[in-house]
C-alpha cells in the first residue's frame, strides 16, 4: 500500500455549530491519496478530513462517495453537504485532479536526470607526511542513487577510501565526496570513476601527481646550468682547437723559410 498526503491549515466557514470558535482553535483540512496495486491494478482512495481542535469531525471518503460525520459537531455540516450536488462534485474533482497528479509524479521523475559534475583535487599536502588526501566530488546530480570508486593504476582501490554523506542541494539535486588517502609514487595514476543513471558509460576523471613549484624551479635551474656549461665547454674547445691550428701553421712557415735559406747558401758556394 502506497500513500501520499497533502496537508493544509485553513479556516473552514459554514459550520452549523452555534457560537464562533475561539481564536486559539483552528479548522484544518487534510487531503490524503492512498494508492494500492495489490490486485495488479492501481486502486485509489481519497480522504478529505476536516479537523477541529485536533479532533476529526467530518470526512469525505471516495470509497463511500459521501461525507461522514465522526462527531455530533459535524452532523449538521454533513447533512447539508451531502444534499449539495456541487459540494460532492467538488470533492470528486479534487480526487481526480490532486490524487492522479500525485500518482504521476514518481513516473515523471524517472525520466528526469541531471548528470553529475565531477572534480578531483588534492588537499593541502602535509610537508611532514608522504601521504596525500585526494577528494572526488560529484555535484548537481539527480536521481540520488550513484556509485563512486577510486582507481589506482586502473585497479579499484579498497584501502584508505572514505565515503562522505550525500547532501541535498535544495533544488532536487545532490552532491557527495569520496576521499582516498594514499602515498603516491612516481608514475602512479589515480582516477575517480562515477556511475549514474544519467550516464551511458562510467565517467572517469584522472589525477596525476604534479611537481611542486619549488621542485620545478630546481629542475629548471639545473637544466639551465647544464645548458650554459655545454655552451662554455663548446666555446673553450673551439678556442683551443683554433690555437693549436695557428701554432702549427707558424712552425711550418718558419721551417720552410729556414730550408729556403739553406738552399740559397749552397747555390752561392
Amino acid at each position: 500500500l502506497g500513500a501520499g498526503m497533502c496537508g493544509a491549515v485553513v479556516t473552514v466557514p459554514g459550520w452549523d455549530s452555534g457560537d464562533s470558535a475561539p481564536q486559539r482553535f483552528l479548522h484544518q483540512v487534510k487531503a490524503e491519496c492512498h494508492f494500492s496495486n495489490a490486485s495488479g491494478q492501481v486502486q485509489l482512495r481519497y480522504l478529505e478530513r476536516f479537523i477541529y481542535d485536533r479532533t476529526e469531525i467530518v470526512r469525505f471518503d471516495s470509497a463511500r462517495d459521501r461525507f461522514e460525520a465522526l462527531t455530533p459537531l459535524g452532523e449538521p455540516t454533513v447533512k447539508r453537504w451531502n444534499s449539495c450536488k456541487e459540494e460532492l462534485q467538488r470533492a470528486r474533482a479534487t480526487m481526480d485532479l490532486f490524487c492522479w497528479f500525485c500518482y504521476s509524479l514518481p513516473e515523471a521523475g524517472r525520466d528526469v536526470w541531471f548528470q553529475p559534475v565531477v572534480t578531483v583535487s588534492p588537499t593541502k599536502d602535509d610537508p611532514l607526511s608522504p601521504r596525500t588526501l585526494l577528494l572526488c566530488t560529484a555535484a548537481s546530480f539527480y536521481p540520488r542513487e550513484i556509485k563512486i570508486h577510486w582507481l589506482k593504476n586502473g585497479r579499484r582501490a579498497t584501502e584508505g577510501v572514505l565515503y562522505g554523506e550525500e547532501l541535498h542541494n535544495g533544488d532536487w539535486t545532490y552532491q557527495i565526496q569520496v576521499m582516498l588517502e594514499d602515498t603516491p609514487q612516481r608514475g602512479d595514476v589515480y582516477a575517480c570513476q562515477v556511475e549514474h543513471a544519467s550516464l551511458k558509460t562510467p565517467l572517469i576523471v584522472r589525477w596525476e601527481r604534479r611537481t611542486s613549484a619549488s621542485a620545478r624551479s630546481k629542475v629548471w635551474t639545473g637544466v639551465t646550468g647544464a645548458l650554459l656549461g655545454m655552451v662554455y665547454l663548446a666555446v673553450g674547445l673551439s678556442l683551443y682547437l683554433r690555437s693549436k691550428k695557428g701554432k702549427g701553421a707558424l712552425e711550418g712557415t718558419l721551417g720552410g723559410a729556414a730550408r729556403g735559406a739553406g738552399l740559397i747558401r749552397k747555390a752561392l758556394k
